[in-house]
């Protein structure tokens, strides 16, 4: 099966979506594995299978490549742009986990 068709299958499931994604899509195309956790017997662990692992990695790749692509077609102004918003991008993820962090109001 493949993913997007998969990912259609999984769409359309009466289970919930993340159930039917790990199960149509992902654990029937070969790139995760359901395993017990033997600390807590009602824990399913969802791991990454090597063609799993894969799959990511050429993923990520393609992604790096695009940008890439996409970056050679920008002005020097936009280059120089980008990398002026280098420090405020990198400055987000520790911003997210404050949030995640902070007490809810």
């Amino acid at each position: 099966m493949s993913i997007s068709r998969g990912l259609r299958a999984a769409a359309s499931s009466a289970e919930p979506a993340m159930t039917a994604l790990v199960r149509v899509v992902m654990e029937e195309s070969g790139l995760v594995e359901r395993r017990g956790d033997a600390c807590d017997k009602r824990v399913t662990l969802v791991c990454l299978t090597e063609d799993g692992a894969a799959y990511v990695s050429t993923r990520r790749q393609a992604g790096v490549q695009a940008f890439e692509r996409l970056i050679g077609e920008l002005t020097g102004d936009e280059v120089e742009a980008l990398v002026a918003a280098l420090p405020a991008l990198k400055h987000l993820p520790e911003l997210e986990s404050q949030n995640r962090e902070a007490p809810k109001q």
